[in-house]
């Protein structure tokens, strides 16, 4: 598991969202779907290259909102934990 800083990127603004785990870094142009249940666009990806995080991030994502009427927002209905997860 990566532990990631996602930063919002808004505008002119760089807004610090959250630290997050994924299994998989993603990489530009992906898109991922946040705890907030919003999608957002991946804009850049940054790994720190010889420095160890005290807090455990070990990468930067900058994304952005997906656009509204992007395919990524029409995953109406479907629950992470019951859709995705296997049974225990």
């Amino acid at each position: 598991m990566y532990k990631v800083l996602v930063v919002l990127h808004d505008g002119n603004d760089y807004i610090r969202m959250n630290k997050v785990y994924f299994e998989n870094i993603p990489v530009a142009g992906q898109y991922i779907i946040h705890s907030d249940g919003l999608a957002y666009a991946v804009e850049e990806v940054t790994s720190f290259a010889g420095y160890v995080s005290s807090k455990g991030a070990t990468t930067i994502l900058i994304v952005h909102q997906a656009q509204k009427n992007a395919a990524v927002n029409k995953l109406y209905g479907m629950n992470i934990e019951s859709d995705l997860d296997d049974p225990e």
